[in-house]
């Protein structure tokens, strides 16, 4: 029986939501029946299992309470920091340890917005007009309140977060500095984009089968007044609602999006499976929003809706990469 390792938590403000995904990812591999299935917590800059520190040893072991563990898998069930941003898998990497999902390169560069931006132009998909925001100085100001004028309607947002923190919306030139201001407390770098009126569309694409899946997209629908926010996402109460069959898209937006999911999830060297947001408008066409190189596995999240829906099992999609994963670390 293999023993596969779950990592999940985090020290970053999805560390909840990435235990509801663990829990997700558990649940589909335990019902395979081949797996001894390992939960170990990210807190703290610790490892815990059953709550009590842990720690990989020089053989690649992870070890807890006088026990050690042979790995086989891991699974980086980490939405935000440390997961997407790359940190868990060098250091996976640099253990030889085979796990799943995008490399520690891709996943820094999708979780940057100011990276993603500058590959995605390179790689010729459209995205929203933007302004990068270097740091927090007289001359960048500037730079933001020029591309504030010429747009007038902007979102704020820190370079290296998700799920909308340090995120604002500026329609008043007197709120743009202090929201720059904002954030800069949870970025390096701050991204200015022009606010676009749109239909928030999202593609699942992942390997199944030993092919590139790029799904029908699926549509978050939100009130006109609502910005799609951290807790307006996770919420009991969220106005928010999604759809994997959206009405009245053309064959020509349809063909857009799957051609510019593929040719992200190529260019960007991702592996395994990602969640590609874009946003549908009049005024400017299909644009690619935001990529995310581990998605949500909660039961109301799009990947694993969008996948079963395509007519996928989520739990094959599981064994199909744990066995790529450990092949090609072989």
């Amino acid at each position: 029986m293999q023993t596969i390792l779950i990592f999940c938590g985090g020290d970053g403000s999805e560390h909840e939501i990435s235990l509801t995904s663990a829990a997700f990812v558990e649940k589909n591999l335990l019902a395979l029946g081949t797996y001894q299935v390992i939960k170990v917590l990210i807190h703290n800059h610790q490892f815990f299992y059953q709550d009590q520190p842990g720690y990989f040893n020089a053989q690649g072991q992870f070890c807890c309470a006088e026990q050690c563990f042979k790995v086989d898998c891991v699974i980086p069930v980490l939405h935000g920091i440390p997961g997407e941003t790359g940190d868990i898998q060098a250091f996976l990497e640099l253990l030889h340890i085979p796990y799943i999902g995008c490399r520690s390169e891709s996943s820094r560069y999708c979780f940057n917005k100011v990276t993603t931006k500058l590959y995605l132009n390179a790689l010729s998909i459209p995205n929203s007009p933007f302004a990068i925001i270097s740091a927090n100085t007289q001359e960048q100001r500037k730079v933001a309140t020029d591309f504030f004028a010429k747009y007038q309607d902007v979102y704020v947002k820190s370079a290296s977060q998700g799920s909308s923190i340090g995120c604002y919306h500026v329609k008043d030139a007197k709120d743009l500095l202090p929201r720059v201001e904002e954030a800069f407390k949870y970025s390096a770098e701050v991204i200015i984009e022009k606010n676009i009126i749109h239909r928030e569309l999202e593609v699942a694409a992942y390997t199944y089968n030993g092919e590139l899946v790029t799904t029908s997209p699926g549509e978050i629908i939100m009130p006109s007044n609502v910005f799609y926010t951290f807790d307006e996402k996770y919420s009991q109460n969220s106005s928010t609602t999604t759809t994997v069959e959206p009405k009245g898209l053309k064959e020509s937006d349809l063909k857009l999006i799957n051609d510019y999911a593929r040719r992200a999830f190529l260019g960007l060297k991702l592996r395994d499976l990602s969640r590609i947001d874009f946003f549908l408008s009049e005024e400017d066409g299909v644009l690619i929003n935001e990529i995310n190189t581990f998605p949500g596995m909660t039961p109301i999240s799009m990947f694993p809706k969008m996948l079963e829906h395509h007519g996928d099992s989520i739990t094959e999609f599981f064994k199909q990469a744990i066995d790529r994963a450990i092949e090609e670390q072989a």
